[in-house]
């Protein structure tokens, strides 16, 4: 069966289809004429038929299904708003007055609002994060997120086949999978992959993994798939402008996801993973180096935004949808796409397809403001398709591998995702890695009692670009995150 391992679904069903033709057409012949002098061959035909069916049924990849996820939501009493920030700059006498004020002019034009989550050393008296802290900080999303997973599928942790893990910059010993193995006294046999410093991408990147487990399984059937970031001991205490951003735009962010190829399942199941796309651009230089963790001048460890990261952001973009177009886009777009790129002049800048043909709702990189207007100009978005990016990053900031996801239960809170709707993950990582899941939704959207959004989608919203946030009976109008006003 080794020649049908190479063939994706269509094309081994189209195999199937052309030979099962051939072989009922030599019936034909074949029983037409003398049966008695043709049965040898007959019969051989009807064994290669069989072969032929059995292959096709035994190699088909199987559909895989995002059966629910769950996104982690703090304490209030770990919000960071502006004077929390402020607040904690001075009072850990770590930083020079011109850092200060960089970090101040930062987090003005960041697009972050006043309810986004801070790690729990921030609100501590000694002002420095410890190891102690890292873990408190990744348990607390982690215990929670997978807790309110596993209570609204009503799943019980021993039909897990493998588990997933990814933390970018946070790798204890042992792993945070033995913590999670350890925790829910899950099974011996369970298969574990613990992934690390792959950035904002890695959210996606675990799906993608986690599919490709499951598409060419018949054991494992339930994948438990847990994204977080642990900014701890990522908080940088130094001078180097380019390290500072990040204390900035990073803030406390889970989501846990499970995902199944059980067909049982397909009923229960909130999506369907149609496709997954992950490329790579770490062989240049440019892109290697646009976001590194590296240590300062000083000594100080922290992680370097260059600031050609979204040029190299929207490279990479580019060389991802290339391969993702043909994959996606309707006929009559791909036509279009394929006819602009054959006949565009070198003069012309490059033709991006119109992907809002191909999905219903997207859910772009929140990795910055800069970074959504960049995207969003790219790829022709209007400020619809911006908008659950900007809010997200509004409401939560960056929470980093895990934001694609805190996006998907945005629309889920504003019911806007009907059976059939295609949803759109877009993802870019350290490296630089730009990572895309395709997803087809298997039922209408609802707000599910675990939303992170729960408690403030009601207070929160858009009108042409413009942010609208009801505080205190008021509405407050922020227009490139600058204050414009309230009114009653």
């Amino acid at each position: 069966m080794a020649p049908f391992k190479n063939l994706t679904q269509v094309q081994l069903l189209k195999a199937t289809f052309f030979l099962l033709l051939t072989l009922t057409l030599a019936l034909h012949y074949l029983l037409s004429s003398s049966i008695t002098n043709h049965k040898p061959l007959m019969l051989f035909v009807l064994y290669v038929s069989l072969v032929s069916v059995l292959s096709y049924v035994l190699t088909r990849p199987r559909p895989v299904f995002l059966l629910d996820f769950s996104c982690f939501l703090p304490d209030h009493d770990r919000k960071c708003p502006f004077e929390v920030a402020e607040y904690f700059i001075r009072r850990s006498n770590r930083f020079t007055e011109k850092s200060e004020e960089f970090m101040k002019g930062i987090f003005r034009k960041s697009g972050l609002g006043d309810e986004t989550y801070a790690p729990p050393f921030i609100f501590e008296q000694d002002y420095e994060a410890k190891h102690a802290s890292a873990v408190q900080e990744a348990e607390e999303g982690i215990i929670t997120s997978v807790d309110s997973l596993l209570a609204k599928t009503k799943l019980n942790m021993s039909i897990i086949d493998t588990l997933v893990v990814t933390c970018g910059t946070f790798t204890p010993a042992p792993s945070l999978t033995s913590h999670i193995v350890e925790h829910y006294k899950m099974s011996p046999d369970i298969k574990t992959y613990n992934l690390s410093g792959m950035g904002c991408s890695s959210g996606a990147a675990s799906i993608d993994l986690a599919y490709r487990i499951l598409n060419g399984s018949r054991m494992i059937r339930y994948i438990l798939v847990v994204i977080t970031e642990s900014i701890s001991l990522s908080w940088y205490f130094g001078d180097d402008r380019s390290m500072l951003v990040t204390n900035c735009i990073f803030r406390v962010g889970t989501a846990s996801a499970i995902v199944t190829n059980d067909p049982k399942c397909r009923a229960r199941a909130k999506f369907e993973l149609v496709r997954s796309l992950r490329t790579h651009t770490g062989s240049d230089d440019a892109s290697y180096n646009a976001a590194y963790q590296a240590e300062d001048e000083d000594g100080n460890v922290g992680v370097a935004l260059k600031k050609d990261l979204v040029r190299v952001a929207g490279k990479g973009l580019k060389t991802h949808i290339r391969t993702l177009a043909p994959w996606v886009l309707p006929w009559a777009e791909l036509v279009y796409y394929a006819y602009r790129m054959v006949i565009g002049s070198e003069s012309d800048k490059p033709y991006v397809p119109d992907f809002t043909t191909a999905f219903e709702h997207v859910c772009i990189h929140t990795g910055g403001k800069a970074v959504i207007e960049s995207v969003g100009q790219l790829m022709r978005f209007g400020s619809d398709v911006t908008e659950p990016a900007r809010m997200c990053l509004h409401r939560f900031g960056n929470t980093s591998s895990s934001l694609v996801f805190y996006e998907l239960a945005y629309f889920e809170a504003k019911k806007r995702i009907k059976k059939g709707d295609r949803v759109w993950m877009l993802a870019f990582g350290t490296g630089f890695k730009v990572c895309s899941l395709v997803w087809r939704a298997l039922k209408d959207s609802g707000l599910d009692a675990d939303n992170p959004w729960k408690d403030s989608i009601r207070r929160l919203g858009t009108y042409g670009g413009v942010i609208l946030y009801c505080y205190k009976e008021k509405v407050v109008v922020i227009h490139k995150n600058k204050l414009y006003g309230s009114k009653e």
